[in-house]
């Protein structure tokens, strides 16, 4: 019997083979790939305590909450009206995105035809493709404006949380659709079978069950909220001031370290990689809520 008669005489043989040495690759790939993101990680959190650490061995972390203003030319570097601007633009688009998107969702999955809520959910992908710097303009050329009339200045609070907003809203309706297209059907059928109505079944069956990939997503569009730069710093008005109104211009952290990076030199520069690391321990505390918010939740977990 020949090499090829003896393989195609023992076809589980081979198969189990050639099955054995492909996962074998697999592995090893998803393996160094994962090492690979690890370390660009740790790379970016070291080389921004890296070159942090001169200003804070030499200052230390009183002058960002105790010095009276923002002016590194005079020594001065309060970044704390900057941290309230960036918090309180985030939180205000997380608040009026995350019911939008959830509902959104809801529509696509169990009130929409099936060919309208395919469409649908084409036009919710093709505003998360959109480059942030395309938001940003049309915010200042017609946004602006239109909250000038109403109150001036225009360029304010309400300007950043309406952009974040539309920003932000394709993915959590995205991660919504997603959590809800998991719900098992066969929740549905029991639920259907109980005699509870569709909004009854959403409430009591698709919400518990859907809850850790709606907190995700919640979780996922604040670290994207916090880290946009471009349309915040094009909309917002750019003043270091902390806010009375939603009506007043504001600086987020980002939007100052992409206007002064450029021209900053010592201890100005060493501070603008504070208020980096300073964005970076947030999104590691909002990555760190989402996993025990998804292990907490799991079924798996609960039944152990």
């Amino acid at each position: 019997m020949t090499w090829l008669e003896d393989k195609i005489s023992s076809p589980s043989k081979l198969n189990k083979s050639s099955q054995f040495d492909w996962d074998w690759v697999l592995v090893w790939v998803l393996r160094i790939m994962a090492a690979i993101t690890g370390a660009i990680v740790l790379l970016i959190v070291i080389f921004l305590i890296l070159e942090s650490l001169p200003f804070l061995l030499v200052k230390g972390i009183g002058p960002f909450f105790t010095d009276p203003t923002w002016n590194p030319t005079e020594g001065l570097y309060n970044f704390t009206p900057m941290l309230w601007g960036t918090l309180l633009a985030t939180m205000g688009s997380v608040v009026v995105a995350t019911p939008l998107g959830i509902i959104s969702a809801l529509f696509c999955q169990y009130y929409a035809p099936v060919a309208m809520g395919n469409l649908y959910r084409r036009l919710i992908e093709l505003l998360a493709g959109i480059p942030s710097v395309v938001y940003g303009f049309w915010g200042l050329v017609v946004l602006v404006p239109l909250i000038n009339r109403l109150h001036p200045p225009g360029a304010s609070l309400l300007a950043g949380i309406i952009i974040l907003t539309i920003m932000i809203l394709p993915t959590i309706a995205l991660v919504a659709d997603a959590s809800f297209g998991k719900v098992p059907q066969e929740y549905l059928l029991g639920a259907t079978s109980l005699g509870l109505s569709k909004w009854g079944t959403i409430c009591n069956v698709v919400f518990p069950a859907a809850k850790s990939g709606l907190f995700t997503g919640v979780i996922l569009t604040v670290g994207r909220a916090i880290g946009e730069t471009m349309a915040v710093l094009m909309v917002c008005g750019n003043v270091v001031e902390t806010p009375s109104s939603i009506f007043d211009p504001i600086r987020t952290l980002t939007a100052n370290i992409a206007l002064e990076m450029a021209y900053a030199l010592g201890n100005h520069r060493s501070a603008l990689f504070v208020s980096g690391l300073a964005l970076m321990a947030i999104i590691v505390l909002l990555a760190v809520a989402a996993e025990v918010i998804t292990v907490t939740s799991s079924p798996v977990t609960k039944n152990s």
